[in-house]
């Protein structure tokens, strides 16, 4: 597996190696001891899949806070998204920075997105499909939804505000100013 570093502490690309013929592919996309050996000890609880039928469609920007914090482990299955993470850990030395990677099913790119990011993405094909695991289970009263347009952050999403295809959630985020943040970056 091929592991590129981001300027986001502990923010990885991983692209796994592909085996193929003329049947198709076979690709390990995710291992434990292969990401341990990488410094990645995540134990991953919960699998979720996500499809954006449009053009436009931008989820995000998301966590979980504690005692339900999660790291992702992301990649597309098909399609392309502009996959977008942002630091909030307090101390860190990227803190409210933020990067954008390109996932598709074409590069098999995957990134892993630690506790106390902030992720989100907007897709670039119809039909898009995501694949994410996480290091824990889904706690609605603790998730949390920042801007994606948050001024502060300034985020450049590639694509007008006009054209961004929202959530009533999304629509409705704070501001990461407003957000009480608990996450605190650990070495």
């Amino acid at each position: 597996m091929k592991v590129e570093p981001t300027s986001l502490a502990g923010v990885v690309v991983l692209t796994p190696k592909r085996f193929g013929d003329d049947r198709g592919f076979f690709s390990e996309v995710w291992n434990h001891r292969t990401l341990q050996e990488q410094g990645i000890d995540a134990a991953f609880v919960q699998d979720n899949h996500s499809l954006s039928r449009d053009v436009g469609v931008l989820r995000g920007l998301h966590c979980q806070t504690p005692p339900f914090a999660q790291d992702k482990l992301v990649r597309v299955a098909r399609g392309r998204v502009d996959d977008v993470v942002v630091d909030i850990r307090k101390g860190s030395p990227s803190y409210g920075k933020w990067i954008s990677v390109e996932l598709s099913a074409e590069n098999g790119a995957q990134i892993f997105v630690p506790k106390g990011c902030l992720h989100g993405f907007v897709t670039r094909v119809p039909d898009t499909e995501i694949l994410y695991k996480c290091s824990n289970y889904y706690a609605p009263d603790h998730d949390v939804s920042i801007r994606w347009d948050d001024p502060g952050l300034g985020i450049d999403w590639g694509v007008a505000a006009d054209q961004v295809i929202l959530s009533d959630k999304d629509r409705n985020a704070m501001a990461l100013g407003d957000f009480e943040n608990p996450f605190v970056y650990e070495d």
